[in-house]
């Protein structure tokens, strides 16, 4: 079976497909190119793609025939058009769980360095303009005893809420659905989206992309939340309005902002690298060896499991 890999995967995942599979790599760089992909189509039965390759519903209606199987190295699946993919009967695999510990951690970064300023610190420092400690130099906030909103209360938001427990921080969540009081261990629910804001000293947006979440954060909610908030985004850039995020932060509405997320990534809107209150990082949530590694093998298990039996993964 011919498998191609559109960019660049872990040493281990690359040796591993190489075993199994007749692979074919395109190590892809930047911008996803749908016509060099449709050009090195010939005789593939799967595909390995990662978010930044947007398989919309023109460019599955060009796949060849062969292709059974699309793996995908993420959870989110907005990047493939899932529906057009079901009519030519192409299964659709990706790599829930094994990420969520990393991104939580990673979350957990953005809250921590955005609260105490580390980004503006470590700039001060390589410019070379600390002048020494003062009483009142470089002040941020605490973390013990605020309270933590967690909008999306799944797998990565539960591993932030016990991570965010150990820091005696306080936890309520916005969900489509209320977890059972097992997987809440104490956590808050609120059913409406006023009181979930007005209780947040720090939000965390950990919900997927598409057309349900776009700009869900925009300037109506941001106002509901508490003055002095600090917002991270772990999940995806289009949960959040840009311009009214930035227009809040430079208010100090918003006091700081974590993002490792954007809208039309790798682009980011400028009105961010302007400010020094806001903690930018490139989407980097599953970054480690032990996640990408296991996003990799899950995506290979996913994709051996359709072209051995036919199954339908998605």
């Amino acid at each position: 079976m011919v498998l191609l890999i559109t960019r660049q995967v872990p040493e281990a995942v690359a040796a591993r497909a190489e075993r199994e599979f007749s692979t074919r790599a395109l190590d892809m760089q930047g911008k996803f190119d749908a016509a060099v992909l449709l050009a090195n189509l010939g005789g593939v039965d799967a595909i390995l793609c990662t978010p930044a390759d947007r398989f919309d519903a023109g460019l599955i209606g060009q796949l060849p025939q062969t292709v059974r199987v699309i793996g995908t190295f993420s959870v989110g699946l907005e990047h493939i058009d899932l529906a057009a993919a079901q009519a030519r009967g192409i299964a659709i695999c990706n790599t829930p769980d094994v990420l969520s510990v990393a991104t939580a951690e990673l979350a957990l970064t953005l809250m921590l360095m955005a609260a105490r300023r580390a980004g503006e610190g470590e700039r001060l420092l390589r410019a070379g303009k600390w002048t020494g400690l003062t009483p009142t130099f470089h002040l941020g906030t605490g973390v013990a005893g605020k309270v933590l909103g967690i909008l999306g209360m799944g797998r990565i938001g539960r591993e932030l809420a016990e991570m965010a427990r150990g820091l005696r921080m306080r936890i309520h969540y916005r969900n489509r659905t209320r977890l059972d009081s097992l997987l809440e261990a104490g956590a808050i629910h609120h059913d409406d989206d006023a009181s979930f804001l007005a209780a947040c000293d720090f939000l965390s947006i950990n919900v997927p992309g598409g057309p349900a979440t776009r700009h869900w954060l925009n300037a109506e909610r941001i106002s509901l939340l508490r003055p002095g908030a600090i917002v991270v985004n772990t999940g995806r850039g289009t949960t959040v309005d840009d311009a009214a995020l930035t227009a809040a932060l430079r208010s100090r509405h918003v006091a700081a902002a974590g993002l490792d997320v954007f809208s039309d990534e790798p682009a980011i809107d400028p009105g961010y690298l302007a400010l020094e209150n806001v903690v930018l990082l490139p989407h980097i949530g599953s970054a480690t060896v032990e996640a990408r590694n296991a996003m990799g093998f899950l995506a290979l298990d996913g994709i051996a499991a359709v072209l051995g039996t036919g199954q339908s993964v998605i």
